[in-house]
């Protein structure tokens, strides 16, 4: 099965180009002309590596490679060669980093050896060699990958839960990686993305003329998987559309594209993830029981990472290794203090925050000969890590001279809630700002205001 790609450039004419040229080297591709079009199109098409423009009518700079890198392969282009630009770029991720005039086989070239790492890489996932969540040897991290070896080599569907950035999507990969499809597509769908208008058309795929602008065939998600792996992410946030849909699928095996007259059969492995608890959501009669029950024939619970303290120090001597490799850079410590720091404090946003963390710290750093406890906090707020016996939760909605004065050990909501207030205010209240402060996707920083009132 060949692996997808994305073109996003806005230039009509290189755009074109590429998707031609790159489709006749047997790559499925696609194609956007911004940001915006590329998020929809990374949602629903669940590209395996992101050709990216710098430059694009609605971002310039390396926003969009943050928000894309650490779940799949991305290279950058740009008009204008400069040292200290391709530097920031490989450490935020980056694949590779190419100036235009592209010459297509060096961008062939680059293409394969990147495709080539991330397969690597999810395969060492599954022996807990491979990116940050598979990191660890707490008997918690011990007995996650054993599971991922006992049920990889079967094709039995597997619920995975847990919480915004523990790794779920990371688990999947494992899966994947330890069963016999590991040669064939993961494809990963967002299922809170996914419009329930357009969702037969993108997971079914269409024929020619099935409805108005259907100019040719389209495959579907559910189609390119073939004998791989389809990862339905956050399935709790589907609609009831969608469910019925799923449901039909999983119980026959059998799909129709839009506009068809016979049904297609999928061999395609269902793994599926939430940050929810579906059990109590399908008693609740929010999620059908019936789809619920095909999907939790195997369940995994991801352990967050404050139930394995343990793992924080070898989680972000790796994230140190890991950035500092990818500039040259030699071997930087993380002090003692440091390391009780973060093995202290609850990591709301888990993994993922624990990463953004200590991107910050390396920043911050200098040219200190080990990462300190000052180096943990972000600009001119308090540490993230720092301890709180006493502070100031704004009650939702009210004035912050109005706010609760909370004496001795805070819980770790009031934490959340001060921490979140403090952010909201600093970035006037941009979510996005605001996702990317505490290192979560916009998603769950949204879920986060909703949930303590700040809306």
């Amino acid at each position: 099965m060949s692996s997808s790609l994305l073109v996003v450039e806005d230039d009509p004419v290189l755009n074109r180009l590429l998707v031609k040229t790159l489709g006749k080297c047997g790559y499925d591709v696609d194609s956007a002309a911004s940001w915006q079009q590329a998020r929809e199109r990374i949602a629903v098409f669940a590209p395996d590596l992101v050709l990216l423009d710098v430059n694009l009518p609605d971002s310039t700079g390396f926003g969009p490679l943050s928000e894309t890198a650490h779940s799949r392969s991305v290279v950058m282009l740009t008009a204008y060669g400069d040292v200290n630009q391709a530097v920031q770029a490989m450490r935020l991720g980056a694949a590779d980093y190419l100036v235009k005039p592209v010459n297509l086989d060096e961008l062939e070239l680059v293409i394969r050896g990147a495709l080539e790492r991330r397969q690597l890489l999810a395969q060492k996932a599954a022996c807990g060699d491979g990116p940050g969540a598979m990191i660890g040897d707490s008997p918690a991290m011990r007995r996650l990958r054993q599971l991922i070896q006992e049920v990889g080599g079967s094709d039995v569907t597997v619920l995975i839960q847990g919480e915004s950035g523990s790794g779920k999507e990371l688990v999947a990969q494992a899966l994947h990686a330890a069963s016999t499809r590991r040669d064939e597509r993961f494809v990963a769908v967002d299922c809170t993305t996914l419009q329930e208008t357009l969702f037969e058309s993108e997971l079914f795929g269409h024929e020619r003329g099935a409805f108005t602008g259907a100019d040719r065939r389209k495959t579907g998600l559910i189609e390119a998987a073939a004998q791989g792996t389809l990862f339905l992410d956050e399935i709790g946030e589907a609609g009831p559309a969608i469910q019925a849909k799923l449901l039909r699928v999983l119980e026959s095996g059998r799909f129709r594209r839009v506009g068809a007259t016979t049904d297609l059969r999928t061999d395609a492995r269902v793994v599926a993830a939430t940050n929810r608890d579906l059990a109590q959501r399908a008693r609740q009669q929010l999620f059908r029981d019936d789809l619920y029950y095909r999907l939790a024939a195997f369940v995994i619970e991801v352990p967050p990472l404050r139930q394995r303290r343990e793992d924080i120090a070898a989680l972000a001597e790796h994230f140190i290794a890991q950035r500092r490799r990818g500039k040259g850079l030699p071997p930087l410590a993380l002090g003692a203090e440091a390391r009780q720091a973060l093995e202290r404090y609850d990591w709301p946003g888990n993994v993922r925050e624990l990463r953004n963390v200590v991107e910050r710290a390396l920043i911050l750093v200098g040219d200190a000969p080990r990462i300190a406890p000052a180096h943990l906090g972000l600009g001119g707020l308090p540490a993230p890590v720092a301890p709180a016996p006493a502070m100031a939760v704004p009650a939702p909605g009210t004035a912050e001279d109005e706010s609760l004065v909370l004496q001795g050990e805070p819980t770790l909501e009031h934490i959340e809630r001060e921490y979140l207030a403090r952010l909201l205010k600093k970035y006037d209240g941009n979510r996005r700002k605001v996702a990317d402060a505490l290192g979560v996707s916009e998603r769950t920083a949204y879920r986060m205001m909703d949930r303590h009132g700040y809306k």
